[in-house]
């Protein structure tokens, strides 16, 4: 019998994000605290900026777009946003969306299967993202349920599982 796996993943669908963007800017044009503080948030490139008159301002659009973001599934995990910077007479917030499994934290994760997961199971790092198989689907489950309980700082999937 062929060895049952699923790949561990961090990735962001782009749609939710740009609809939860949407959402935020939608909510920001109507609420009544951000009328005249000339508050906006949009794509900037890859990143996302948020704009507004005063610090705390800009910081309640943040606030506004991670509620829209827990929403629609996204991690907060997945989100990088800097600090208040003051530009001219504004301030700005820029974030992006991290994406991937870097090397060093899938092999953290590689190292805490091996250590803590059932024997025999393998993990195997393939580019950004962990392909972990078995023998048994059980030990996938057991595997999966593992990581679920550890806290990391950035957000993972379990994708394929076959």
């Amino acid at each position: 019998m062929a060895d049952s796996s699923f790949d561990i993943v961090s990735k962001v669908e782009r749609q939710e994000v740009d609809n939860a963007l949407n959402q935020t800017a939608k909510e920001i044009s109507q609420r009544y605290d951000f009328k005249g503080v000339g508050a906006s948030i949009s794509w900037s490139g890859e990143k996302i900026l948020m704009e507004a008159n005063s610090e705390d301002r800009v910081k309640a659009v943040l606030d506004v777009f991670q509620s829209k973001l827990i929403k629609r599934g996204i991690s907060l995990k997945a989100l990088d946003a800097g600090e208040p910077q003051l530009s001219g007479k504004e301030y700005k917030i820029f974030a992006s969306i991290e994406e991937g499994i870097s090397q060093d934290n899938a092999k953290k994760v590689a190292k805490i299967i091996r250590d803590e997961g059932p024997k025999g199971v393998k993990a195997q790092v393939q580019g950004d993202e962990l392909r972990v198989s078995s023998k048994s689907r059980d030990d996938l489950q057991t595997i999966i349920a593992l990581l679920k309980g550890k806290d990391f700082e950035f957000a993972l999937q379990f994708v394929n599982y076959r």
